[in-house]
């Protein structure tokens, strides 16, 4: 369509239908002398305009303004993601106001009535920095302060800086990955771009500009008004709040966005001001969300108000709201002048004539077809193949979600017979394409199909039926999410190989030989210390519990000895039982099954999302696994939501078809209902029954499902441990699939044992309990992982915090206003009853439900069911909803007595909230003035720094480190790890393994190569401070290095350290070449290297040699240089004062005699 919006002003186009919005902006950008201003009612329709506007209008640039994702008057800050986005757009407004290229800036009504920061903000933190300009770094370290930059020890987020010497790591907002600035003095050398998992560089840049990063800005006028403001609206007696006392000393304070009337002095622009000569065009169903949104921003203030009048005496709440209400956004009255001085155009689906102020666009939505799909799938491609007839001089575009979708929509509609299909790469070639009579498959996110225009659009939604849709987002690999928790921490339990358990007490420099040298303090019993030196790190390990009793062990004591032999002859036991069941598994023969190929491709196109590639991946794995003839044992561990179910659901589907049964066995009733109905929607129309086995079912029920298991009628049974029970017979079990696999106990597993000696098993979990872990990662069960969130997905806030009445009722009435519903969860049952008592005097209004495991069935039952169907607003209970239950309409949880709970347990409560694209907030309470013991304050430590989407796997990690793995094997309990530690006991499993694997011989000689080569050259060897500042990223480095096992490592180390710290100092130039010389002594069996100005002393290991004849005619040719001492040592005799001469030299002579081994 061909519209001139300079001649369109007050104009209504109606028949707008769904997804056609984008192509008419489109139109009318192409005739506009200015930006337009496009305001839509919610974020959901911002994102898909805005993706829709890239793909058919490549050359026009998009800029979205999102609404903050907290609620008015909060005490939250917004997502770090949004104020990028919306610092971003406000910049380029700002400092680019005519751009060459057409622009529209997209926003949701929320954001365009919120009040914004003066533009001046923009333009005075406006700092280009170009390579080979010059640079003050202390003067820029302050500018990023200033502009609310947060200083940290490595750059993860947007927002953050770290100093490295004279490398500068900064990651703006606005940009997909962080700066590396490198400065020679104070000139630019070069501006890089890095990856923020790795931490290496990824490309270059020749100039880069710097803007402020929040709509706060920190400077000495902003601190000055708002303190200013805040004593004028709340007296002195405010001065002692937390907010003024961290803003008046300059520092970020959680929420303190909503105070933005407070920092400056002039009133606040809206996004109107910023685009004082747009076009303004407004999406259907504004006017009805603007009203929403006034009412809640009402209510919320009221509500601020009401905190304020009920608290009690004992509670001292400095949380304070505005006096003045519209101060922080536009009233519905203020919007409406502003529109309609703006003489704004509308859109609206509904037809009305085409007249004076109406256009009629004539777009229709496009046919669904979901009334045929109860038909049956031939019924779909028969009426979409009728459909794409009828509109044959219409350029014909089916719009997939993504690559793999379109592969799979293609196969689908050639087998029904729809001919003459294409694939198109982007708009244009689609339209190419189309107008030769082709029906083009092209990769485009449109919501619904429409017809009008030239146009017949279909979406894969009209085909295949609701698909809540995800972009794929950044890959992140299994090597980056198993998180370094080996990584040491000052004051903790340590192991050291030779000498046992003791306590680290961190890094002293320390001069041997008269060069300093760093080393690990480790104190053991009777205050005595050991100083390791950092090249020798390899030999210490985590003990991994903390636990009051555990005894420090004696400094060359004989107790560690005989402990470390007493566990490894433990250990053989184990890995032979590991290996014979692992070797017994592949002997064993299981049946093949294979997915029949049509009806499986139809089966996955009901899946309402598009897959993730670690979900793609954990599928092929399973699906090859049942195919290979020897039974599967595979966990896969994908964090709570990133869709485990689907892999369990294929692969069922693919065994049921194969005519074998499938058991799916979960913790509880809830659960096992949730899967039942999953597992039966998506079975529907094809010929599997689906039965479950619970309490939930009548004894007629079970009786009926027990027989069709027998007589093999039922496929797939789902149940909980009634599964298990002697009764349940199976005629042909082909699968057993356990879901939430850190609910059963030990009892449980022995007898599922029982029942898979030959059948395939598949282990669903997002945070597997130690020992399964442990399994996966001695090579036991086969590992999946599933890493990659669903991009709609926001990660849940996370807070620690003293039990706080106003807070607690703030976070209710947050939930219940953007109509979402809370989980409030108690440790014990006995608590219950006098939390409900309380919560009913502070939040009267609130509907509440109560359940825990104590209730009768039935009662549960409806309670649950109630509360899926929005009776209430509240559930109050005990941890039954911890298990899988899916309700994404929960996205606030309060955890009562947060300091009772596992870690996993913690974890995976906090995975029932933000399931859907709302942000989850989840406040673990404490104990007011309550000591908490060590372990419960490192379980919260760990889940609020784990704040990341998929971060269970590396929870589980730290659960193995805090509760120990407990025996792999059953039900005996290996107390041997508590005596060397887990990381120890972990090695020590894993070579045993590998030992027995390889056979006897390869024993006999790891057995002979349990020691560490020690090095003394008298040289610096360390990273120093001014290399690396921070103590963790130091130690960390340490680690690392000592873990280096070959030259490529050592090679990639050093790229590594300069890329990330610059040039390489002597010192850590030093410890790489002697930890190289480490790996040439393992080679050549020296034990010892005793070096100094005058020579080298070379001690072999038990004084073996394995070429004695070619040493000795080595040594023989060396004119008295080398000698063999008495007591069969090496003597080098050099002049070796320079200390580069000397380390060469080691290296030299230690790389001949690997030479002679080798050669031998």
């Amino acid at each position: 369509m061909h519209a001139d919006i300079e001649q369109l002003a007050d104009y209504t186009f109606s028949a707008v239908a769904e997804g056609y919005d984008a192509f008419l902006l489109r139109d009318l950008l192409r005739s506009s002398k200015q930006d337009i201003l496009y305001i839509v009612s919610d974020g959901l329709s911002l994102e898909r305009t805005a993706e829709l506007l890239k793909n058919v209008a490549p050359d026009v640039e998009v800029l979205k303004f999102p609404a903050w994702d907290t609620v008015p008057y909060d005490r939250v800050s917004p997502n770090t993601g949004i104020v990028a986005e919306r610092v971003a757009a406000l910049g380029a407004l700002t400092l680019n106001p005519n751009p060459k290229k057409k622009r529209i800036v997209i926003a949701s009504i929320g954001a365009v009535i919120q009040k914004l920061p003066p533009s001046k903000i923009f333009r005075n933190s406006m700092r280009e920095i170009r390579v080979g300009g010059k640079l003050d770094f202390n003067d820029f370290v302050h500018y990023a302060v200033v502009n609310g930059y947060n200083r940290v020890e490595q750059v993860m987020e947007p927002g953050e800086y770290a100093v490295r010497g004279d490398i500068l790591d900064i990651f703006p907002v606005g940009t997909p990955e962080p700066l590396r600035i490198d400065l020679f003095d104070d000139e630019v050398e070069k501006i890089r771009t890095f990856d923020a998992f790795s931490q290496r560089t990824t490309g270059e840049l020749k100039s880069y500009g710097f803007q402020v990063v929040g709509e706060v800005v920190l400077d000495n006028n902003t601190v000055k008004n708002f303190r200013a403001a805040y004593r004028e609206a709340f007296g002195a007696a405010a001065q002692s709040d937390e907010l003024y006392e961290a803003i008046s000393a300059s520092r970020k304070y959680m929420g303190m966005e909503n105070w933005l009337p407070f920092f400056y002095e002039e009133p606040l622009p809206s996004l109107f001001d910023y685009l004082p000569a747009a076009h303004v065009v407004l999406d259907r169903s504004v006017d009805d969300a603007l009203l929403a949104k006034e009412d809640g921003i009402m209510d919320y203030y009221l509500a601020r108000q009401e905190a304020l009048g009920i608290k009690s005496a004992s509670e001292v709440d400095t949380y304070r709201r505005f006096s003045d209400f519209p101060v922080m956004f536009l009233t519905a009255r203020e919007f409406s002048a502003k529109v309609k001085a703006r003489r704004a155009l509308r859109f609206t689906s509904m037809s009305f004539p085409g007249g004076e102020g109406v256009i009629n666009a004539g777009v229709i939505p496009g046919r669904s077809f979901s009334h045929a799909r109860n038909v049956n799938a031939a019924q779909v491609y028969a009426e979409l193949k009728d459909y794409l007839s009828e509109n044959a001089k219409l350029a014909r575009i089916v719009c997939c979600y993504s690559a793999g979708s379109r592969e799979r929509l293609f196969t689908l509609m050639s087998e029904y017979g729809i001919k003459d299909m294409s694939f198109a790469d982007d708009w244009d070639d689609a339209l190419k394409k189309a107008a030769h009579k082709k029906i083009v498959l092209l990769v485009m996110n449109l919501p619904h199909g429409f017809r009008g225009d030239g146009l017949c659009l279909v979406s894969e939604q009209d085909i295949l039926g609701e698909r809540q849709n995800r972009k794929s987002a950044k890959k992140v690999t299994s090597k980056d999410f198993i998180a370094d928790v080996s990584s040491l921490s000052v004051g903790e339990l340590v192991v050291h190989i030779e000498h046992g358990i003791g306590r680290f007490l961190g890094l002293e420099n320390i001069t041997a030989g008269g060069a300093p040298h760093d080393c690990l303090k480790i104190l053991y019993a009777g205050d005595a210390k050991l100083f390791v030196p950092v090249e020798n790190i390899d030999v210490i390990s985590r003990y991994g519990m903390e636990d009051d009793n555990i005894q420090l062990d004696t400094l060359g004591g004989l107790a560690w000895q005989a402990k470390k032999a007493r566990v490894k002859e433990k250990i053989r036991d184990i890995a032979e039982k590991l290996i014979k069941i692992a070797a017994e598994r592949h002997l064993k023969v299981a049946d093949s099954f294979v997915p029949p190929q049509g009806l499986y491709d139809e089966f996955c196109a009901r899946f309402p999302f598009n897959e993730t590639d670690d979900q793609l991946n954990a599928i092929t794995d399973v699906l090859k696994d049942l195919n290979q003839g020897s039974p599967m044992d595979r966990l896969v561990c994908g964090d709570v939501g990133f869709g485990k179910t689907e892999v369990a659901l294929r692969a069922a589907f693919a065994v049921a078809m194969s005519g074998a049964q499938v058991a799916l066995i979960v913790p509880t009733t809830l659960l096992a209902r949730q899967h039942y109905y999953n597992f039966k929607k998506r079975m529907e129309g094809f010929p599997v029954r689906v039965r479950m086995l619970s309490r939930l079912v009548t004894p007629k029920e079970a009786a009926e499902t027990k027989k069709g298991l027998e007589d093999g009628s039922v496929e797939i049974v789902i149940g909980t441990h009634a599964l298990l029970s002697k009764d349940i017979k199976f005629c042909n079990l082909g699968l057993l699939i356990i879901d939430e696999e850190q609910h059963f106990g030990v009892a449980h597993k022995e007898k599922l044992k029982a029942l898979k000696s030959n059948v395939h098993v598949l282990t669903l979990t997002a945070t597997p309990i130690p020992r399964t872990l442990q399994m996966s990662l001695t090579g036991v069960k086969q590992l999946s992982i599933i890493a990659t969130p669903p991009v709609d997905r926001l990660a849940a806030r996370t807070f620690v915090m003293p039990f706080d009445k106003v807070m607690i009722k703030e976070a209710i009435y947050r939930e219940k206003f953007r109509n979402g519903q809370v989980f409030f969860v108690c440790p014990r049952v006995s608590d219950i009853f006098g939390m409900e008592k309380e919560l009913r005097a502070l939040v009267p209004d609130i509907r509440i439900l109560v359940a825990h495991g104590q209730m009768p069935v039935k009662q549960l039952e409806d309670v649950m069911n109630d509360f899926a169907d929005g009776k209430a607003d509240m559930l109050l209970s005990t941890t039954i909803i911890e298990s899988g239950i899916d309700m994404p309409t929960v996205n606030t949880m309060i955890v009562h007595r947060s300091d009772m709970f596992g870690l996993a347990q913690l974890y995976q409560l906090k995975g029932r909230v933000g399931r859907s694209k709302v942000r989850g907030y989840c406040y673990f309470t404490v104990p007011k003035q309550k000591e908490l013991k060590p372990v419960a304050e490192r379980r919260l430590n760990i889940l609020q720094a784990l704040d990341t989407l998929g971060a269970g796997f590396s929870l589980a990690s730290h659960d193995m480190d805090i509760r120990g793995s407990g025996n792999i094997l059953g039900e005996e309990q290996s107390g041997h790890i508590k005596d060397v530690g887990i990381a120890l006991y972990q090695h020590m499993l894993e070579e045993e393994i590998m030992r027995q694997k390889s056979g006897e011989r390869q024993r006999r000689e790891d057995e002979a190569a349990d020691w560490a080569p020690q090095i003394t050259t008298g040289i610096p060897i360390m990273i120093p401070e001014t290399y690396v500042r921070d103590l963790g990223v130091r130690l960390g480095l340490y680690k690392r290095i000592g873990e280096i096992r070959d030259k490529a490592g050592i090679l990639d180390m050093r790229e590594e350290l300069t890329d990330r710290f610059g040039k390489l100092p002597e010192e850590v130039d030093n410890l790489l070449k002697t930890v190289e010389i480490k790996q040439l002594c393992r080679e050549a069996n020296v034990e010892k290297i005793d070096a100094g100005a005058k020579g080298i002393l070379i001690t072999f290991h038990n004084n073996v040699f394995k070429a004695p004849d070619k040493l000795i005619n080595w040594v023989s040719r060396q004119f008295g240089v080398i000698k063999i001492r008495p007591d069969q040592k090496l003597f080098v005799e050099r002049d070796l004062q320079s200390y580069a001469v000397r380390v060469e030299t080691i290296k030299t002579y230690v790389g001949k005699l690997v030479e002679m081994v080798k050669g031998d």
